[in-house]
């Protein structure tokens, strides 16, 4: 009998303990940090392209130029069809492969459930699922037209959807409990409505014209200081009525109709995310395809898990973590910003792949403690030493110890700077700290010879006073006592330099007025240990830091450097 208990208990705690080590998220400061075998962790990734991962000679082909290429996290697709070719059949040979693959490259993997929806479109969902459109029904436009978009409405295709997911994270479960490989899953991919805000299928309509929930408007009520302004402006323009449909409540436009479609998804996504957590409870997110270029909901997938929605979402899918944002459209700095929000750590999932994402990922990490970044297709770029995103890579995953550091702390800025943004002035202490783009300086013949001016960013970290770690690309940074200036001549010069005093001329020297004065003591290059102490390479003053009057890093060159002031009159 001894001998059965002992089993018993063994059965419940494996699993429990196997679980308590897998990744999870915490809060340090203003921060939320993703933990990967116990250490704060920041993934430094890419995602595959859209059918990269469907074919295991190809998994086994990319992966190990993923890891040349420096990325700690890889982002795969699972494809619903590919799981579950014959309905009740399922087939997970591609998962165990990118597991193993992610393994012997010493990669960590973020799954992204291509299920019902895949870009708005229900094109990853199995044959068997497409052709039953009476049993899996189809979403609807004002016009009447069927969708190649499943019903968010109709619990068959959801018992569909959820049955193959939850096979599937089952799985995952029994294979990566102890390794903790797969650090989290994504949801669905860039939800939402196209060709109409809504859809109008009659089970739909019915929703759209009955109460909101009371739920939501308890929400509203609760969240009113905190809401995102969008929305607060929506509801305020009707009254901030706390019953009524969502026409009466929100207004009769299609933005309305957007609302009221991100909170089917949402409960959707919540009621797949809560039986997830049972299963293998890793954080979860959704992504979403940007509303850009003045599009109205619609025209861009309608109702996706958007900056303007968060709180639809949070009120409707408690249990997902943080919604993401997939980046392809220009003002880099502008969306980002839309995405680190009070309740929203920044996860850059998605972001066109190309050389300025190098400084970029440098940006959001220093400016916005972001989870992680991570451009689109990135098989398709350049595993060479010197390509700027693995140098950024390398020089980040070195530098990762700092940054989950000083995470949440306001002891850290991200720079970023090109044609248009060359200067950022920050302020430290009693330090004015002038940040700017490598091509200012006038003896650089790059600065002017007609090209483009690749972006140039980094990361800036106060250790203690006077003392800071800037490392990135393409910068200068030029400390500077704050009030200090040269002083003002005690009288105005005439053309010649002299002026009439007492009848008699005298020369007015120029001078300095006020306090102290920053310099810089010194500038090395460092390496980064794992505990985060520094390890000295090699001392960069002199002409490196012009005889002390500036800090930089050339374009094209990624560096750490460790730079020491020193106060003087």
């Amino acid at each position: 009998m001894k001998n059965a208990c002992f089993w018993i208990l063994l059965l419940f705690v494996c699993p429990l303990q196997a679980q308590q080590s897998l990744s999870h998220l915490q809060k340090q400061g203003t921060a939320t940090q993703l933990v990967v075998d116990g250490k704060p962790f920041l993934i430094i990734g890419g995602e595959l392209g859209n059918s990269s991962a469907s074919s295991p000679a190809d998994i086994e082909r990319i992966f190990p130029k993923l890891q040349r290429m420096g990325l700690n996290t890889v982002l795969v697709p699972a494809y619903w069809d590919l799981t579950e070719p014959v309905e009740g059949q399922f087939d997970f040979s591609l998962t165990d492969k990118v597991i193993r693959q992610a393994r012997e490259n010493k990669l960590k993997v973020v799954f992204l459930w291509f299920g019902a929806w895949k870009n708005s479109m229900s094109c990853y969902a199995p044959l068997w699922f497409k052709e039953d459109y009476k049993k899996y029904p189809r979403a609807y436009t004002k016009a009447g037209k069927p969708l190649e978009i499943a019903s968010a409405f109709s619990e068959n295709v959801f018992k569909a959807d959820n049955r193959a997911f939850s096979a599937w994270l089952k799985h995952v479960a029994s294979v990566d409990a102890k390794e903790g490989t797969v650090v989290m899953v994504q949801i669905q991919n860039e939800i939402g409505m196209l060709e109409d805000a809504r859809d109008y299928s009659k089970e739909a309509t019915k929703l759209f014209n009955a109460p909101v929930p009371s739920h939501f408007i308890d929400y509203l009520l609760q969240n009113k200081k905190l809401l995102h302004p969008e929305m607060l402006a929506k509801w305020e323009s009707r009254g901030c009525l706390k019953k009524g449909t969502w026409q009466e409540v929100f207004g009769g436009d299609v933005y309305t109709d957007e609302i009221f479609m991100a909170w089917s998804y949402a409960l959707y996504v919540e009621r797949m995310a809560k039986e997830a957590r049972t299963i293998y409870n890793v954080p979860l997110y959704v992504n979403a395809a940007m509303n850009s270029r003045n599009r109205k909901p619609g025209e861009y997938p309608s109702a996706g898990p958007l900056a303007h929605l968060i709180d639809v979402w949070h009120c409707a899918a408690p249990t997902i973590d943080f919604l993401a944002p997939d980046l392809y459209d220009k003002g880099f700095v502008d969306w980002v910003a839309k995405y680190k929000l009070h309740n929203n750590p920044l996860f850059i999932a998605e972001i066109r792949l190309e050389d300025n994402d190098g400084v970029r990922a440098f940006y959001v990490f220093g400016e916005h403690d972001a989870i992680g970044f991570c451009p689109f297709s990135i098989e398709d770029g350049s595993d060479k030493p010197d390509a700027p995103l693995v140098q950024s890579y390398a020089t980040l995953k070195e530098l990762m110890p700092l940054l989950t550091k000083y995470q949440g702390k306001a002891s850290m800025n991200g720079l970023l700077f090109d044609q248009d943004n060359q200067e950022r002035i920050l302020s430290y202490d009693d330090l004015r700290i002038t940040c700017r783009h490598n091509f200012t300086l006038p003896w650089d013949p790059r600065a002017s010879d007609g090209s483009v001016w690749p972006e140039g960013g980094g990361v800036l970290i106060r250790l203690a006073r006077n003392e800071y770690i800037v490392a990135g690309s393409g910068l200068v940074l030029e400390f500077k006592k704050e009030g200090e200036e040269k002083a003002k001549h005690t009288q105005a010069l005439g053309e010649d330099g002299f002026v009439s005093v007492g009848g008699k001329g005298q020369k007015v020297e120029s001078g300095w007025q006020g306090g102290m004065r920053a310099g810089i003591g010194s500038v090395d290059e460092v390496n980064v240990n794992e505990d985060g102490s520094l390890r000295y390479i090699r001392r960069l003053n002199g002409d490196q830091d012009h005889q002390g009057r500036h800090v930089r890093i050339s374009v094209g060159q990624f560096s750490i450097l460790h730079v020491k002031l020193y106060d003087y009159k």
